[in-house]
């Protein structure tokens, strides 16, 4: 597959979905500021007692982001330690996640649809890049950051689809 296309589905909505997410985190500051309650208690929320809190969603979301890029083209991906407590924490890791992935260069994707990838857990099992990505990054991805919105809209913030979709590259 084109690697111009493998870029543009990968980094490209990788970076819009973070920085969606930085945006959420602002709107969410401000209604903890504007109800007179700590962020704290947002960012330790969660859907569900067996569920991740909010902050590991949005590490998880990173995680995937950064490491689905890097296993599919054969680089070496940032390590974060996991240890952000605070606003401010989360907006860096999610900068420095961005930042990273702007690195790289649709030629950077040469031969990364049929790239095997596998994981200690797959038990000597792989999937190609392609694979990889479209079936197990990409909804990895989608499913820690619609959490976090969910997390987010469940305590009330003011969130719509327009907050989580971001914006569009609208043509005239």
């Amino acid at each position: 597959m084109n690697e111009s296309i493998i870029y543009e589905i990968s980094v490209k909505s990788f970076t819009k979905g973070l920085n969606n997410l930085v945006k959420i985190l602002d709107k969410a500051a401000a209604h903890a500021e504007s109800k007179k309650f700590s962020i704290d208690v947002l960012l330790n929320a969660r859907l569900y007692p067996d569920q991740f809190h909010l902050i590991k969603q949005i590490q998880i979301a990173c995680d995937t982001a950064k490491l689905g890029v890097a296993r599919i083209t054969g680089k070496d991906a940032p390590v974060h330690e996991d240890k952000e407590t605070t606003l401010e924490e989360l907006k860096s890791r999610l900068s420095s996640v961005i930042q990273y992935l702007e690195t790289y260069k649709p030629e950077d994707f040469k031969d990364s649809s049929d790239r095997k990838v596998t994981q200690p857990r797959w038990e000597g099992k792989y999937l190609t890049g392609f694979e990889y990505l479209t079936q197990h990054a990409l909804p990895n991805f989608y499913f820690h950051v619609t959490t976090a919105y969910a997390i987010f809209r469940h305590n009330g913030v003011d969130l719509g689809k327009r907050d989580y979709l971001g914006e569009m590259p609208y043509k005239t």
